[in-house]
């Protein structure tokens, strides 16, 4: 026995010996790794600016986007750190980027709480997760990773440093960034601003940023804050009397409005369709001046609210509105019932199909083709293979002319004169309108089976309403915070033909055809469209200065019980319209060319004709009105040059009567020939606007008069 005794201490001592080697050797690998290893990690934040988004006129309207601030170690208050640490990793200083007493201790208190309450990971572990040197996946590997990642962290920079990273990439809901992101969203304040009960809440939301969203949930919030606060008391941060007293006071929301989120669909659409407007040449916050009118919003939402108070049986459970300038300006956009609900937004999103809506680019393709109103269609039944297109109610028609046949929306008619026409020139009328979507060229199509967003096919009628091509937009004007804005307008499309035809067929579907129900007091014209088996209805039309567009039906396509663009939508459009008379609203500034009167047309007997139809006074298409355009301009916010006429808040536009300059109206009768003689009979045929005494004429978007240089 007394024999053993030597060879256990030799063996002890061997294996000592090895494991001191074997640990010396591991600590210099380890060393070594963390020396040279270089770890490149990506952030978490957004690579996009946070968007402050402003109404038309200036009001602040919420912020979309996300919002990341940096700030350096000397920004955050000890308050705050203190707090973060408490909760999050009270030995950050002590440890070397893994805590083993820290995973021991949560743990132990999983074990003891018989779930996951605590989690072992430190600062310096998360803040690799941040910069995405490791995934997030739950396993073993992952844990050794992050592992050496924290270590490799810890060898490399200092623990303000590491603090200050992990500081400024946090997520902490809504869409902020860091915590001076988030001070400034939830309590509109700097960091060294923060109270006890404020930095307490804030570093509560680390764990679950969205569940304790103070703006959705303030209770949670603050139940969570109170966690921290004992927290604090536990690590010696603080007392328990000051823990007591942030509790007995806790904070309270007092985001400020450019701060705030901006929860609507308008300013889901301007963040997913118009952001790439201004994108790409900025890093930091952008503000952002909308088309938006604050009073038609409201309207918008009202109307459509009113629709849904009472229940009705099998008709429609949604409904969208865009309401936009005849230059593409979006005024009001309601994508829904209720936006708390569902932030889906069908006016600009949902793909449906828009019926008969879809038949004024096939009577477009047929006048381009050299039909005429008054042209004679054969609107008897077709059968094209196995499709026969029926008509609404089952009803049976001769030959009519294309005035009657579109005012009625005779299906029948119009996939004859689509298929006469070519569906192709069907397809390059839609697209010189704005339409972008995919549509086939099938005898359907006339009939309206292409799949549309409402923003779009509410442009492409602002497109006959403005006499051009019609882009929606949403954004005047943006730039940095606190410099000035670079202003956008609208985009100038080519001069659009026939627009007197198309407004004529427009106003007849109003006056005496399927959207009667559309009609208002004043000058009214649009397009019913009710889609297969009554699963999408719509009405899309224009009065002087607004373009309106409708859609009702249900999110899973399930079919109405006798709904038709006539009916529901149509009444949508007629009382948005006549509400929209009695707001106060002048237009947003916007660098537009203005809107005036349709195309000039020759005035031949067929275009007077269609002029009566069209609604348009012959003030507006006469003599064209002269004034001081700069004068006027200066004068009134709303002066429109194209006429010479202003908004007052209430009642219509009004003449601005500051007369021109003389040396002005030499100045723009400058360009026409000394010797003024011209053919006075064909011109004043051809332009409405025409004075024999200098053979002039004007051009319909204002300017200065030109000679008529028709032929002789």
């Amino acid at each position: 026995m007394e024999r053993c005794a030597p060879l256990v201490v030799s063996f002890v001592k061997g294996a000592v010996t090895s494991a001191l080697v074997t640990g010396l050797v591991i600590t210099g690998g380890i060393l070594w790794a963390l020396h040279d290893t270089r770890i490149a990690g990506k952030s978490l934040r957004p690579g996009w600016p946070s968007l402050v988004l402003e109404t038309a006129d200036g009001r602040p309207l919420g912020r979309t986007g996300s919002l990341a601030e940096e700030a350096v170690r000397s920004d955050f208050p000890d308050v705050l750190v203190n707090a973060v640490i408490s909760v999050e990793d009270r030995r950050f200083y002590q440890h070397l980027g893994v805590d083993p007493i820290g995973i021991l201790r949560a743990a132990s208190a999983n074990f003891d709480a018989g779930g996951i309450v605590e989690g072992g990971s430190t600062i310096t572990q998360q803040l690799a997760r941040l910069r995405r040197i490791v995934g997030r996946e739950q396993s073993i590997e992952r844990k050794l990773r992050e592992a050496f990642a924290a270590l490799w962290l810890d060898f490399h920079m200092d623990k303000d440093a590491i603090l200050t990273d992990y500081l400024n990439r946090i997520y902490l809901g809504a869409g902020s960034y860091g915590v001076a992101a988030a001070a400034h969203i939830y309590f509109g304040k700097r960091l060294a601003e923060l109270t006890l009960a404020e930095a307490a809440m804030l570093a509560g939301l680390i764990k679950a940023p969205s569940e304790y969203n103070p703006l959705r949930n303030l209770e949670a919030a603050r139940q969570r804050a109170a966690q921290v606060l004992d927290a604090m008391v536990a690590a010696g941060a603080i007392d328990a009397k000051a823990a007591a007293a942030a509790k007995a006071a806790p904070a309270e929301v007092k985001a400020a409005a450019q701060f705030a989120p901006a929860t609507s669909w308008f300013a889901d659409w301007i963040a997913k369709h118009e952001y790439p407007r201004v994108s790409g040449a900025y890093t930091r916050s952008i503000k952002v001046r909308t088309t938006l009118m604050p009073e038609l919003q409201e309207v918008a939402e009202r109307v459509i609210a009113e629709t849904f108070s009472a229940p009705r049986g099998g008709g429609p459970t949604q409904a969208a509105l865009v309401a936009m300038r005849p230059d593409g300006a979006v005024l009001a956009m309601v994508g829904g019932r209720d936006y708390d609900r569902s932030q889906f937004n069908r006016a600009a999103d949902a793909r449906r199909q828009p019926g008969s809506a879809f038949k004024l680019f096939v009577w477009l393709a047929a006048l381009r083709s050299g039909y005429s109103l008054n042209d004679v269609v054969d609107a008897s039944p077709i059968r094209i293979k196995q499709w026969e297109p029926r008509n609404f109610g089952g009803r049976r028609y001769g030959t009519m002319t294309l005035e009657q046949a579109f005012a009625q929306s005779v299906n029948t008619a119009a996939v004859r004169l689509g298929n006469e026409v070519g569906l192709d020139k069907v397809v390059s009328a839609a697209r010189d309108l704005g339409i972008d979507a995919p549509l086939p060229a099938v005898p359907s199509l006339a009939l309206g089976i292409a799949e549309l967003t409402l923003v779009d096919l509410t442009g492409a009628f602002a497109s006959v309403r403005a006499g051009q091509r019609v882009d929606p937009f949403g954004i005047i004007a943006f730039g940095p915070e606190n410099e000035s804005l670079r202003t956008l307008g609208p985009s100038k499309g080519k001069a659009l033909a026939y627009q007197h035809e198309l407004t004529a067929l427009l106003r007849r579907v109003v006056t005496s055809g399927t959207g009667r129900g559309a009609d208002s007091s004043g000058f009214t014209a649009g397009k019913t469209g009710t889609s297969q088996d009554h699963r999408d209805a719509w009405f899309i039309g224009f009065n002087e200065s607004l373009v309106i567009g409708v859609w009702v039906g249900n999110d899973d396509h399930t079919p109405m019980r006798g709904v038709t663009g006539g009916s529901v939508p149509a009444q949508i459009w007629r009382r948005f319209v006549e509400a929209a008379g009695a707001v106060a609203w002048t237009g947003p500034h916007i660098a537009a060319e203005p809107i005036a009167a349709p195309l000039e047309t020759p005035d031949t007997e067929e275009s007077r004709s269609m002029a009566d139809a069209s609604g348009f006074s012959s003030a507006a298409t006469g003599a064209w009105p002269q004034c001081d355009h700069e004068a006027c301009s200066n004068a009134y916010e709303s002066f429109r040059a194209s006429d010479c006429t202003y908004q007052p808040y209430r009642g219509e536009r009004r003449m601005c009567g500051i007369p021109p300059a003389r040396g002005t109206l030499d100045e723009s009768m400058a360009h026409i020939p000394a010797n003024s003689s011209c053919n006075v009979d064909v011109c004043s045929r051809r332009y409405r606007s025409f004075d024999s005494t200098d053979c002039t004429y004007q051009p319909y978007r204002g300017g200065p008069r030109r000679f008529c240089d028709a032929d002789r």
